[in-house]
């Protein structure tokens, strides 16, 4: 090598972004360039001359040691990737041999690829535990909706490799009933390319138990949008599916429990009743045992409201309640409801306010069961307002629907309760005291029979001592349906 070429490969050297030195044969360092001064942390005046033991005693016998000296010795080239723990980094070298019989290292710092991997790394084991401690894991497919990965736990549910599992492989421990519509629904999602995977379907497990998994997923996009792959959940719903049952269990017993005890209370109740209108035909002398009367046949009266409010719910629960339906007129049903209502009101000295409309609002509905639902929200708003109050019926057609609406200005809903007051034996605090012993499933009975007639029903309040409305509303039929059942 002439001393331009020298020269210029020095200056090649010295420009490089990587470390350079050179040994010769008998492992003396020969040349340094400037960073490799920095990455060593070693001035070239302090190591040139020396061996590579003398210069850099803390590597002998390591790794990097071992493979020099297979370079030397074979005069083949290596590579390796190696932490020092003297520099607190990783370092990637290149050890090759020169014609003049030493060798030539390039070595560069790696460290912040490195710690990226291992972050890397540590994040999918978190992932994979993660996936591992859900039963029965996450999964990913490609923007095509094919499997790529599933988690080990859910592998082992179903007894799959991950290869096996790979593109539409899960398919094949699906339910046969599930198979087509889950496999169906997948590529729809993934063709839309923008929706949430939800759907609810049985997997083979090894132990040959059918498994239902819920199953949900996300599109994952990169930075221009686009769907690169897809990622979710198998979530095995096996002991949710257990406790749905055995509470479904729980209440068909509840109801028959209570359809039995309304029953059997109600066969003493009858010769009770029976010997209270006797003794109503042949009063029994002095006003003491006159009122004693009055109360035992009201309280006998109030408790076959109860038990027939018992087994009114038990049928309906059971689904042993048919409408009769024909064409009503909704303000005839008002006017049914009111009259059924009106003793209750005057009772209390309410006054009502009453907008019905002039033309007919004719509905489809049984009109048993209507007038029962408004006489309910009646009876539930006299209930509840103190004696003298004000309570406004109202009806209208509203676009294609009849609507009711039933308001108080009595004791009102507190907001956390409004979401209850349809729930079955639902009470308001300090409503035992007002319901007149109410069982707290009229208001129940109401929403399920409204919802019967392809109907809805809701309650508003703006708080507790400022009245509730509540609002049916129905499917109504054209205003030219002659009204058959008006009751008016």
């Amino acid at each position: 090598m002439t001393a331009l070429e020298r020269e210029n490969a020095s200056d090649y050297l010295e420009g490089l972004m990587e470390g350079f030195v050179a040994y010769d044969g008998d492992w003396r360092m020969t040349y340094m360039n400037a960073a490799g001064e920095r990455l060593l942390g070693r001035r070239r005046e302090d190591v040139l001359g020396k061996t590579w033991h003398e210069a850099f005693p803390h590597a002998v016998g390591n790794p990097v040691d071992h493979m020099y000296q297979r370079v030397m010795r074979t005069r083949s080239g290596e590579r390796m990737e190696y932490y020092y723990p003297h520099y607190a980094r990783w370092l990637e070298i290149s050890a090759s041999p020169v014609r003049t019989g030493g060798v030539g290292v390039y070595f560069r710092d790696i460290s912040d690829r490195k710690r990226a991997e291992q972050a890397a790394l540590e994040e999918r084991r978190v992932y994979r535990a993660i996936g591992d401690s859900i039963d029965y894991g996450i999964w990913i497919c490609d923007r095509d909706g094919r499997n790529i990965y599933a988690s080990e736990s859910f592998l082992a549910l179903v007894g799959l490799s991950q290869e096996q599992c790979s593109k539409f492989g899960w398919s094949e421990v699906l339910h046969p009933d599930d198979a087509e519509r889950t496999i169906t629904a997948w590529k729809e999602c993934v063709r839309k390319g923008g929706g949430v995977w939800d759907i609810e379907h049985r997997f083979r497990g090894v132990d040959g138990k059918w498994h239902p998994i819920l199953a949900r997923g996300v599109p994952v996009r990169d930075e221009h949008g686009e769907v690169s792959c897809w990622a979710g959940i198998n979530l095995d719903i096996s002991r949710l599916k257990r406790v749905e049952e055995e509470l479904r269990e729980a209440d068909r017993r509840k109801d028959e429990f209570l359809a039995t005890l309304a029953h059997e209370l109600r066969n003493p109740l009858a010769p009770i009743r029976s010997g209270l209108q006797l003794l109503r035909l042949s009063p029994p002398a002095g006003e003491p045992a006159r009122q004693a009367l009055g109360i035992m046949e009201r309280q006998v009266h109030h408790l076959v409201r109860l038990l027939d409010d018992l087994m009114e719910v038990s049928r309906i629960t059971q689904g042993q309640v048919r409408l009769r339906k024909e064409t009503v007129d909704l303000a005839g049903a008002v006017h049914a409801a009111l009259d059924a209502s009106r003793p209750f009101m005057s009772a209390a000295a309410h006054q009502l306010e009453l907008d019905l409309p002039v033309e007919p609002i004719p509905v489809l509905a049984d009109p048993v069961r209507l007038s029962q639902v408004l006489s309910n929200l009646v009876n539930n708003a006299a209930k509840y307002t103190p004696d003298g109050g004000r309570i406004r019926v109202s009806a209208r057609r509203e676009g294609d629907r009849a609507v009711v609406r039933v308001r108080d200005n009595g004791i009102g809903i507190a907001p956390e309760m409004l979401p209850r007051v349809f729930e079955k034996f639902a009470q308001l605090p300090g409503a035992l005291a007002r319901s007149h012993g109410g069982l707290g499933i009229g208001l129940s009975l109401a929403r399920t029979l409204v919802e019967l007639h392809g109907g809805t029903i809701q309650a508003s309040s703006e708080g507790e001592g400022k009245g509730a409305e509540f609002i049916v509303s129905l499917p109504a039929l054209a205003a030219t349906t002659p009204p058959e059942g008006s009751g008016r």
